[in-house]
């Protein structure tokens, strides 16, 4: 029952991202800003949820930072001439860091551990 409600709640925020992402398509700034608001914290209330599965903690801290970068490059695209783009790098970049400590850190250990 609690992991059906979870994956709803994932499922709702991936169309939170979408629209975020939508309204970026479509240059619409204000419902761009207005919806990263949700979709950051909703990523983040995932990833609160999912701290006691290594696995879903760190796909969901790049999942977090991925949003995070992807907000500040939308910004940077709709404010300031592109020019927060190497800010937003920092954030993907960060998302492949949580990503490879699970892929070459964290699972190696488990199927070890198996």
């Amino acid at each position: 029952m609690i992991e059906t409600k979870l994956r709803e709640y994932e499922n709702f925020h991936i169309v939170l991202w979408l629209l975020k992402d939508a309204c970026w398509l479509m240059e619409w700034k204000i419902e761009g800003i207005f919806m990263i608001v949700p979709t950051i914290l909703a990523a983040f209330h995932i990833t609160w949820l999912g701290r006691n599965n290594p696995a879903n903690l760190l796909h969901n801290l790049a999942i977090s930072s991925w949003i995070c970068g992807n907000a500040v490059w939308m910004i940077g695209e709709f404010f300031f001439d592109d020019s927060f783009r190497p800010f937003a790098k920092v954030f993907f970049g960060i998302g492949f860091v949580f990503l490879g400590a699970y892929y070459f850190g964290v699972l190696p250990k488990e199927k070890r551990a198996r």
